[in-house]
């Protein structure tokens, strides 16, 4: 290390500072008879009843199995998604028409045409619902904030990104947040890098760059030449021979600043 100070530290959001894959699995969960305790999910979900699996069961009279198969489509289905919003579709047309396949693939045949908008729409919002900045993480950014600039870079359709912001309250934590499907290029482009530094006015080198994608975060600040990249990885996973190599490895963003104090 050349012993020059870090001065900014870019976040991503998605399963760095909130638990996104995890918020979309609850909101698949049935629960009309008892709430989803912390221990079973590491969040306070006790207030919040998730009924997308019973209403898919109770419209169409479908077994476990068969709205289990249902959910699984459309979670794969949003996971390869691709959204073109210059084809005149909102990303909220584009989700429902997955509930709608998922449901045809798995039973065949035409369901009301309501009901994918209801799926759609219940697992939309008790997605954002659960989502939560823990009190945690909070501590963590008000104390980063005291001694660095602080970015949220987070790639992602512009609603769908703007709708989490919005829902975990995360814009006091920040000096400026970048929302990839509002710009031309998003992680790992450099572009988007160099926005980022120029919005908060310091160099690649002064910025450590934290995030849980090796493929878009890390990899898009080692091209950026920021001072190091932190990858976060809470399955422990080695990284792959064919990846990146981050410059730091941690189980969660709450150990950061171990890291950051090896970089005075």
């Amino acid at each position: 290390m050349d012993g020059k100070r870090v001065k900014a530290v870019l976040f991503d959001l998605d399963n760095t500072l909130i638990e996104t894959s995890r918020a979309g699995g609850v909101a698949m969960l049935k629960c009309p008879s008892h709430a989803v305790m912390e221990s079973d999910v590491k969040y306070n979900y006790s207030r919040i009843v998730f009924e997308t699996s019973e209403l898919l069961k109770t419209t169409l009279a479908l077994d476990d199995v068969t709205v289990s198969s249902i959910c699984d489509k459309f979670k794969q289905k949003l996971f390869h998604e691709s959204f073109d919003p210059s084809a005149g579709r909102s990303i909220d047309e584009v989700r429902v028409g997955h509930w709608e396949d998922s449901i045809q693939e798995a039973v065949g045949g035409c369901s009301k045409p309501s009901l994918a908008a209801q799926c759609y729409y219940l697992w939309k919002n008790s997605r954002l619902e659960v989502l939560s900045l823990s009190p945690e993480i909070c501590n963590l950014l008000k104390q980063l904030r005291s001694r660095y600039k602080l970015l949220l870079l987070t790639n992602g359709e512009a609603q769908t990104q703007r709708e989490k912001v919005d829902a975990v309250r995360c814009e006091e934590f920040f000096d400026a947040i970048v929302i990839g499907g509002e710009h031309a290029e998003q992680k790992p482009f450099l572009s988007i890098f160099t926005l980022c530094f120029n919005m908060l006015e310091v160099e690649a080198q002064d910025c450590v760059m934290v995030g849980d994608s090796l493929d878009t975060d890390i990899q898009g600040g080692f091209d950026a030449g920021v001072r190091a990249t932190v990858w976060i990885s809470s399955a422990g996973g080695a990284v792959p021979d064919a990846s990146v190599k981050p410059d730091y490895t941690i189980p969660t963003v709450l150990d950061l600043p171990d890291i950051l104090a090896q970089l005075k």
